[in-house]
């Protein structure tokens, strides 16, 4: 009888050690999430407050605990500034306590992270960016671009337009990495189809007057005025064009257009735009019941980057309790075993270089009279299966990739 309640006692001890072992496999007694985002300038409305809630609204729906421990979620506003960003980043993964950085809206930002992040062996998932640097030259194992870049939006939208007749264009281009990198990316899909490309004009961040700029893209005569701009400026710009009457010969391309633009611009303003997104709210049952959620505590209907932080941190969260702790090199090998298939996309995969490879989808903006509720904005033209979507892996400049 002594003999097996010792061994009873022995089992029940090393039952205790190895749940203690598992645990003291997460750094600091807490897996924390910082939100990087733009949470008072021109990206306010696509990343902002709607990117924090995203985030939350995942650590919550996984339980608000992984592998025993608490899931905290921290946020910043990078004011849309490199050294900013990155220093924040450094902070965070120095002292913090910060395993992943989420959302990073901005490209500049986004690039500069993207580098402290390899230094430090911490991750970060970037949705609010575009630049294709992120998978070519500044690839790590620790950083995952998830929702859209450059590419996905020059062979959506650019290549759509290029397609139906579109051959002479002249770009608005806000003058920061985002902008001149999405103009490169659509000028060689514009040159490759046989067009070709008369100007530009570079103007800087959150611009209000674009009379200047809109006469040079009138006097080009070009057939096609390519918006290399977001948000507040792609809807200013937008919004110029259709004053000074350049809409009356030559048509917009919005290159990087989000619900919220839709919403600003009006419908009788935006009807008939081409915008490629990586999800929209009204796209299924799973989108809508998503979307309403979030409405309840936004205020306003997602867009993809909010969507994609969510999907992307519950991926996160998933990686971490399959791999058995947060160690970086440990979540980074799991998070390129799974697969996710959620409300944002279906079997959606992490490529060798950091790229999350999901359809892309191309959208037109619905004319006022077929709108049936607030919202409702966009119709489906197109889906882009991911390996058109994204850059080829042959193309890529990360070293990871093996040529």
């Amino acid at each position: 009888m002594a003999n097996n309640l010792r061994l009873v006692m022995a089992a029940a001890s090393a039952l205790t050690l190895a749940a203690g072992g598992a645990a003291a496999q997460v750094s600091d007694d807490v897996v924390r999430i910082g939100v990087l985002a733009d949470m008072s300038g021109i990206y306010n409305d696509l990343s902002g407050k709607g990117a924090v809630e995203a985030v939350k609204m995942a650590a919550e729906d996984f339980g608000g605990t992984v592998l025993g421990k608490k899931i905290d979620v921290i946020f910043a506003d990078h004011l849309n500034k490199p050294d900013v960003g990155a220093a924040k980043a450094r902070e965070w993964f120095d002292t913090g306590g910060v395993d992943l950085i989420n959302d990073l809206a901005n490209s500049g930002v986004a690039r500069a992270v993207a580098t402290v992040a390899k230094e430090k062996k911490r991750h970060i998932i970037v949705n609010g960016a575009s630049n294709m640097g992120i998978t070519n030259e500044l690839c790590s194992p620790y950083a995952i671009h998830y929702a859209y870049d450059a590419y996905s939006l020059a062979h959506g939208t650019g290549k759509t337009v290029v397609e139906q007749g579109g051959k002479s264009w002249f770009f608005l281009t806000v003058d920061f990495a985002f902008g001149i990198g999405l103009e490169q990316q659509v000028s060689d899909v514009v040159r490759a189809n046989k067009g070709r490309v008369v100007g530009a004009a570079r103007h800087p961040l959150a611009t209000t007057d674009f009379s200047s700029y809109i006469l040079q893209a009138q006097a080009s005569k070009a057939e096609i005025i390519g918006v290399a701009s977001t948000g507040a400026d792609a809807v200013n710009a937008i919004k110029a064009a259709a004053e000074f009457g350049a809409t009356k010969n030559q048509k917009l391309a919005a290159l990087l257009l989000w619900i919220e633009d839709v919403h600003s611009l009006g419908l009788p303003t935006a009807q008939g735009l081409l915008l490629t997104n990586a999800w929209y709210w009204d796209m299924n049952d799973e989108t809508r019941k998503f979307a309403k959620r979030f409405y309840d505590r936004v205020g306003k209907m997602p867009n993809m980057a909010q969507a994609a932080d969510y999907s992307s941190t519950m991926f996160y969260l998933n990686a971490v309790k399959e791999a058995g702790t947060d160690n970086a090199d440990k979540v980074s090998a799991k998070m390129r075993e799974m697969t996710v298939s959620d409300m944002f996309t279906k079997q959606g995969k992490v490529r060798v270089d950091g790229r999350f490879m999901h359809d892309m989808y191309l959208w037109q903006v619905k004319a006022p009279a077929e709108s049936k509720a607030p919202w409702d904005y966009l119709k489906p033209v197109a889906t882009i299966p991911a390996e058109q979507a994204f850059q080829p892996l042959a193309d890529s400049k990360c070293d990871l990739v093996k040529k």
